[in-house]
């Protein structure tokens, strides 16, 4: 609406019939109009107001607007023929000047030309070539302040943000995350120039004493390769650990070793991080007596495997010769000795023992315990399907067929049970409730992980059965056996039901049988 007059009573301005402040009968902008026009009678509306050519400013404009909405050229020409056909007047108000019914601006909008929505940010073009910083500096970024440090308009900001959004919807992140992320964003790059590298030491502080997510920040910096992960990795310092007091000629051998089991090889498949742990913490001791006496694996004799094969009892005299002959048959293989003294040295394996079933009471604690969808599935996985922890933890949502009533559990498809069907059911409904926007292709998440693509810890998984006799492993012990018993201790049919190896279901059907022969001489007695 057109600005009016102050210090004059409100009313009704004849030319426009603008409310407000008016000096007269007319407002400001019919003033204006008339100092150019002398005021008559229009010839359309036939009111008293300043006119230009017999018509007044509202039936000029609606007749331009017609003009421009009917996309005839040479308007001039136009007018007059549609300012006969004007039957009525559109009220125009302040930056509204648009109809709604689409048709192009009239007046001066119609004259202006519309400025473009904003498009994608042209691509950062990298120099060929960058001044090489004369000595690198750690910059603490703990004494950020956002009202005094930040600079909201760098072009490595912007690129970032662009990035973390689409990670985020890639990733799912709740608005929370993603107004973290762009606040620890903001912190790191409102000072960032061309050439320099973001060490991982640097943000750590700083964001960490925010409550700021490091990792997603990390993750953002990397696919625009700023990141520099200056950590020393946790397999280097339980090395140096474990392998302090070692020799240094052992030790290079052992290293190698263990980071080829870790790792793998050329022709090798990289093992367990468990194994790896397992094996050298087996070995530590026999190699911290071998350093007192020799400079280099090659010294090592036969008698020495032997003494220490001996020196250990029960289990741990398998694991030590085990462990040892797979760190000789690495050196060998490398050329690091020149024979194995491990060779043909054997252990008789150890016996297992029977394995014992759950009593009914320890089963009815444990299915007690699964009051929530999760722990429900996670106990129904174990005690059904015999489905280890890593397992469960692995699982996708394409291992769950629901329209054929199908599972896979480690890559072995299985018939879906009703039991397993409903918690599944009552677990992908809560997960939709929960994190409808998640890409987390695992089939159980937590709160972490929602927001991620892993699986679930191992913590999280174990948490609902930690303190019972009826945990996880033993539910699942509990239901192979259970399975032997019923269908007369088969190794045939375990494996074909579970999946399982065949040296596992032969120590199932060993015990399935050493339990039923216990149970017929206790009825005969």
């Amino acid at each position: 609406m057109s600005k009016i007059r102050d210090n004059k009573p409100a009313a009704s301005c004849v030319g426009c019939f603008a409310w407000g402040q008016l000096p007269g009968r007319f407002c400001r902008a019919c003033y204006t109009y008339g100092q150019l026009n002398s005021p008559d009678a229009c010839a359309v509306c036939r009111r008293e107001v300043p006119v230009h050519d017999g018509h007044c400013r509202l039936c000029r404009a609606q007749a331009s607007w017609a003009v421009k909405a009917a996309g005839v050229n040479g308007e001039a020409a136009a007018l007059a023929i549609f300012l006969r056909r004007v039957k009525h007047q559109q009220l125009f108000f302040a930056n509204l000047q648009r109809p709604r019914n689409g048709g192009p601006p009239v007046g001066r909008q119609g004259r202006r030309v519309l400025k473009r929505a904003p498009g994608p940010a042209p691509a950062l073009v990298m120099t060929g070539w960058i001044q090489p910083p004369l000595f690198t500096t750690t910059r603490d970024y703990r004494t950020f302040e956002r009202e005094r440090h930040a600079d909201l308009g760098n072009p490595w900001l912007i690129r970032a943000r662009r990035a973390a959004r689409v990670l985020g919807e890639a990733r799912g992140w709740t608005r929370w995350v993603a107004s973290d992320v762009d606040r620890a964003l903001v912190i790191v790059l409102s000072g960032h120039a061309e050439g320099e590298s973001i060490r991982y030491t640097e943000i750590f502080p700083a964001l960490r004493g925010r409550g700021l997510p490091v990792g997603r920040t990390a993750e953002v910096l990397d696919q625009l390769g700023l990141f520099t992960d200056d950590r020393t990795p946790a397999v280097d310092r339980w090395l140096d650990r474990k392998l302090d007091a070692v020799a240094p000629g052992i030790r290079g051998e052992v290293e190698s070793w263990a980071r080829t089991l870790l790792d793998g090889g050329p022709r090798s498949e990289p093992r367990a991080r468990q194994t790896a742990w397992t094996y050298l913490n087996e070995i530590q001791s026999v190699l911290l007596e071998w350093s007192s006496r020799y400079d280099h694996l090659r010294e090592v004799t036969r008698e020495d495997i032997i003494a220490a094969r001996d020196a250990a009892s029960g289990k741990q005299r398998e694991s030590r010769v085990v462990a040892l002959r797979s760190l000789f048959r690495h050196a060998k293989r490398n050329g690091q000795v020149f024979r194995n003294p491990t060779h043909r040295i054997r252990v008789h394996r150890q016996a297992g023992g029977v394995a014992q079933p759950l009593g009914q009471a320890d089963i009815d604690q444990a299915v007690a315990s699964a009051t929530t969808p999760d722990i429900k599935l996670i106990t129904a996985l174990a005690a059904v399907h015999a489905a280890r922890p890593k397992m469960i933890r692995t699982m996708q949502l394409n291992d769950v067929d629901l329209g054929n009533g199908r599972i896979t559990v480690a890559g072995h498809v299985r018939p879906l049970d009703d039991l397993t069907r409903q918690a599944v059911l009552d677990w992908l409904e809560h997960r939709r409730n929960r994190w409808p926007n998640t890409a987390n292709p695992h089939l159980l998440i937590t709160q972490k992980t929602a927001v991620e693509l892993g699986p679930a810890g191992k913590l999280w998984t174990t948490r609902a059965t930690r303190n019972l006799t009826a945990t996880l492993e033993r539910l699942r012990v509990d239901r192979q056996l259970e399975e032997a018993l019923t269908h007369g201790a088969d190794p045939l049919h375990l494996a074909l039901v579970f999946g399982i190896d065949e040296k596992t279901a032969i120590r199932y059907a060993d015990s399935a049988r050493a339990l039923l022969g216990e149970a017929a001489e206790q009825t005969s007695q």
